[in-house]
This record gives C-alpha cells, sequence and structure tokens, in this order.
C-alpha cells in the first residue's frame, strides 16, 4: 500500500512541475495564447543601420514593443520595419518614428511619437513620418575630407 502512494507523490510532483515549466516558457518566451495584446504598424526608413529584430519600440522612455521584422520594400526603395506595439497604446496618423541609439554600445532602438491630432491609425497601418539614425561614419568622412559647411561666425568672419 505504502508502494503506491509514494509513486502517486512523485507522479503529482512531476506533473505540477511539467505545468510550472510550461507557464514559464510561455511567460519568458512572450507568446500569447488566448490572443494578441499588439498592435503591428510599418515605418519606412531611408536606413535601418543598427536596428534588429527584438530592438526596443519606446514612447516617453518606456518600453511599448519591439522592432518584430526588418524587410525592404522594393517599390519605394525603403526599409521597412514592423513595429510590434501594446494595443491599448493609442497611435495617430500624425505619429513619427525615429531611430535613436541607446548606452553606450550604441545599440538602436525605435522611439515612437504617437501624435494626438487627427484620426487613429489601425492596427497594420503605416507611420508615415520617420526619422533614420544619423551615420557616424559619413559624418567624420565629410569633415575629415573638408565637405562640412562652415558654421554661422565663420561666414561673418569670410563677409568683412
Amino acid at each position: 500500500m505504502k508502494k503506491y502512494s509514494a509513486e502517486t507523490t512523485v507522479g503529482i510532483f512531476v506533473v505540477l512541475g511539467l505545468l510550472c515549466m510550461g507557464y514559464m516558457a510561455v511567460k519568458l518566451g512572450k507568446v500569447s495564447i488566448f490572443g494578441d495584446e499588439v498592435a503591428t504598424y510599418f515605418a519606412r526608413f531611408s536606413s535601418v543601420s543598427g536596428l534588429r529584430e527584438g530592438s526596443p519600440v519606446e514612447v516617453m522612455g518606456i518600453r511599448v514593443g519591439t522592432v518584430e521584422r526588418l524587410s525592404i520594400d522594393a517599390d519605394k526603395q525603403m526599409a521597412v520595419a514592423t513595429l510590434k506595439v501594446k494595443k491599448d497604446l493609442k497611435v495617430y496618423d500624425d505619429a513619427q518614428a525615429s531611430i535613436k541609439t541607446t548606452g553606450l554600445i550604441g545599440d538602436k532602438l525605435v522611439k515612437l511619437d504617437p501624435g494626438g491630432s487627427g484620426e487613429t491609425l489601425k492596427s497594420g497601418g503605416t507611420i508615415a513620418e520617420t526619422a533614420s539614425p544619423l551615420d557616424i561614419e559619413d559624418l567624420i568622412g565629410k569633415y575629415a575630407f573638408g565637405d562640412v559647411k562652415k558654421g554661422g561666425n565663420d561666414e561673418k568672419k569670410e563677409e568683412k
């Protein structure tokens, strides 16, 4: 009789352990079983240099989503970032998306300004106003080879 009770106890603990592992895998893997709690938006950039799939999307410094996919729009010759953001965030048709650098290492993120005037942008809509990241290498190259225009004070000196 004791033999069966020990096996039953072990079996219950194994089943509970498997259920806990399954729950943690879903929660840590950010898998949604019961429905989508995110909205999808598209943003076209001239360059997505440094941005990766999984990079954060932030509004006012708060993470509200991630970059799900990066692709190329061959017709418009632009890079397209697919953004997944929280569904309860209202994004309007005058929203702006820009690629910014975070931290000292230079990781990139998408900074989203959801706008506020006009109509709300439905999931699957395209954010029209975008700004690509500055390319430091191009700026250094222009400065090194003298392609950078001089500032306001230098122009005044040349006129005199």
